[in-house]
């Protein structure tokens, strides 16, 4: 288990590259699985729930090629179907919840997926039920060991037809998706999500060869054809990360250009950060944010309190509420956070709290903050990250922080941001990893 003790206090300067979108990419690789053809992806994140991925169709027989440092070609041609039903296929997939998109692209080519009941991070309930019900509405069977927690679909030929989904899950359309293009007749998904990884989803799949129109709306229509081929498909921006990075240079105090941020993909993030009295600038396709010495949070035009709540694209994402929440501890006026979709990820807060941060945790999904204006800097403490996106928000807080914080279980945050404290440290933060 490895720790980052930080150096709080210091200003941040210079520029920063985003790397590729993690949600991104675990449906795109996933997608290599459609065709025997070469596919080629760049601008892969180098973190460890994309690794694990990897590895697992590297186990199921797909021929991996590293052809750069963010860049890699996938042939899927002589695919180890027995492995899915493999004690090191429970144990590997178990430990990554993105190993369930592989279960789509597996039912649609090769008649039947598997997968164990996925891990990821700990913020409440994800339940399973969208993916697994589009997949019986193309004409698969569901099973289910509940002694193992093993989930399984099987069919001899998947059949287009009409579904309305529950939710609108990111994860569940890319699945649906990705068995329907290769299912007989015309599939239509209604409350598709819409969000960016599903349009460059989307895209990728009808570059090799798939019928998918509708791209960016909440209506996916998908004429099933034989086959796919491969492709060469460039992974966007990680919009999450450059959230991350706003975040940190406003807490900072600092001066900070987030370079080619891929803006028209970044839908309200600009916004939400702009009503907490963020400036940014749009410089050609980079962000700059210059240094302020303090920031007001705007309230509604009736002078009631902001709300900033997640809600399906073109909404603001969840992933990003935990650094919002961070930037308004610091921020003059008050905010209220509202966490709709996970009853957990508000629980990191009791550690901003130690630290000084006045906030009220209203019920598992609201959370109040009372800003310091800097009044009152953040002190540091000892505290241990709890999934991927708390993980980075206490850095931040840690960043900001009078003297020297310990953030122990960092493995949460290697899971989304690529050599993180090297990228840091090039832009001036005093961070060190500790490996015990």
């Amino acid at each position: 288990m490895a720790s980052f003790k930080i150096e709080g206090g210091h200003k941040l300067h210079g520029s920063i590259t985003p790397q590729g979108a993690k949600n991104e990419a675990l449906q795109v690789i996933c997608a290599v699985l459609l065709t025997s053809e070469k596919v080629i992806i760049n601008n892969v994140p180098d973190i460890i729930d994309v690794n694990k991925l990897i590895f697992i169709l590297g186990e199921l027989g797909v021929k991996i090629e590293k052809l750069a440092s963010n860049s890699y070609s996938f042939q899927a041609d002589e695919i180890n179907i027995d492995y899915l039903e493999s004690e090191d296929f429970k144990r590997d997939g178990s430990s990554l919840r993105g190993s369930i998109m592989i279960v789509g692209p597996l039912l649609a080519r090769f008649g039947k997926g598997y997968i164990p009941r996925p891990g990821g991070d700990k913020i409440g309930r994800r339940r399973l039920d969208t993916h697994f019900e589009g997949f019986i509405r193309l004409g698969a069977k569901f099973r289910y060991n509940r002694e193992e927690h093993f989930y399984g679909v099987e069919a001899d030929q998947l059949h287009g037809t009409d579904m309305l989904l529950d939710e609108a899950s990111v994860t569940g359309t890319a699945n649906i998706v990705m068995a329907a293009v290769l299912a007989k007749g015309t599939t239509t998904i209604y409350n598709a999500a819409c969000e960016p990884y599903i349009q460059q989803l989307s895209k990728m799949l009808n570059s090799m060869g798939a019928k998918i129109t509708g791209v960016g709306s909440n209506l996916l229509k998908i004429e099933g054809v034989d086959k796919l081929g491969g492709c060469e498909h460039t992974i966007l921006p990680d919009m999450i990360e450059i959230g991350s990075w706003i975040g940190m240079a406003a807490m900072t105090k600092s001066e900070l250009t987030i370079k080619n941020v891929s803006w028209k993909d970044l839908g309200q993030i600009p916004n939400v950060f702009r009503k907490l009295g963020i400036q940014l600038e749009k410089k050609g396709d980079d962000i700059f944010i210059p240094a302020q010495e303090s920031y007001e949070i705007q309230n509604y035009i009736d002078g009631s309190v902001l709300t900033v709540a997640d809600a399906p694209w073109p909404g603001f994402t969840p992933d990003l509420l935990s650094i919002v929440l961070v930037v308004a501890t610091q921020a003059k006026g008050t905010v209220l956070i509202h966490q709709k979709m996970f009853e957990s990820r508000l629980f990191f807060v009791d550690k901003l709290i130690d630290m000084g941060a006045k906030v009220i945790l209203c019920d598992p999904h609201r959370a109040t903050v009372i800003g310091h204006d800097f009044e009152s800097q953040l002190k540091a403490t000892k505290m241990t990250s709890p999934d991927i996106r708390a993980g980075i928000s206490l850095l931040i807080a840690a960043l900001s922080a009078t003297g020297t914080s310990i953030i122990n279980n960092i493995e949460q945050i290697d899971r989304g941001y690529e050599n993180i404290e090297a990228r840091l440290k090039s832009i001036g933060a005093k961070i060190e990893r500790i490996e015990d």
